[in-house]
């Protein structure tokens, strides 16, 4: 991903809550030299310091053919806003996108009920854990002939994170009046990926002036 430095984010704390928060990501592959792409939500661990991303696919999705070959990255993305140059001070000013997006590489390992029966039931169970923990009773009170059907029918995975790169295009590279002014505009939007990107401009903002202070 290009990232200019003024809006490279390399706190890893602040990349996996993100990471937590916008865990419905795009998981791209390269399979017969042609790229694929599956959109799903995955379980973000840390553990001893390692980032760790788990999931699963449908069976008869290819994608999973190329898993513990090559590099699969996981695409995370948050809120995002046009940016207008009647916002900035200086009137020969371009149109901009301003948005948050984390990219994590690795080459996940292929989790099947048959290989690794064990491995298998915790990701589901971190899966139900994050996602629908409500489900889970019912989850174990299906039938064994039920819930291994289920399991058969898809491809866990576990990806350990060797790369991680974060991108925060928050008009940093613009004058603070600049930025504070585009933070107010958008914060009375009403749409929810525009106010949010409005809300991550003031925190930046505010965290910025706590440093300097």
């Amino acid at each position: 991903m290009y990232i200019p430095s003024a809006f490279r984010e390399d706190d890893i704390e602040k990349l996996v809550t993100f990471m937590h928060a916008n865990s419905f990501a795009t998981l791209v592959s390269i399979l017969n030299d042609v790229p694929i792409a599956s959109h799903i939500p995955l379980v973000v661990t840390v553990q001893n310091n390692v980032v760790k991303l788990s999931g699963h696919l449908a069976k008869p999705n290819p994608q999973w053919q190329v898993f513990g070959v090559g590099e699969t990255l996981a695409v995370f993305t948050g809120p995002h806003a046009y940016i207008s140059p009647s916002l900035y001070e200086k009137q020969e000013s371009v149109p901009t996108w301003n948005y948050i997006a984390v990219h994590a590489y690795g080459v996940p390992q292929v989790i099947t009920l048959s290989d690794s029966p064990e491995l298998m039931d915790k990701m589901i169970e971190e899966m139900i854990d994050t996602y629908g923990s409500e489900y889970k009773s019912q989850w174990h009170s299906l039938s064994d002939n039920f819930r291994e059907g289920m399991m058969n029918g898809i491809i866990g995975f576990e990806m350990t994170v060797t790369r991680l790169e974060g991108k925060y295009k928050l008009s940093q590279n613009r004058s603070h009046f600049d930025q504070n002014n585009v933070a107010h505009s958008l914060l009375q939007s009403t749409e929810s990926t525009v106010h949010g990107i409005g809300a991550a401009m003031k925190q930046n903002l505010e965290t910025g002036e706590n440093l300097s202070g």
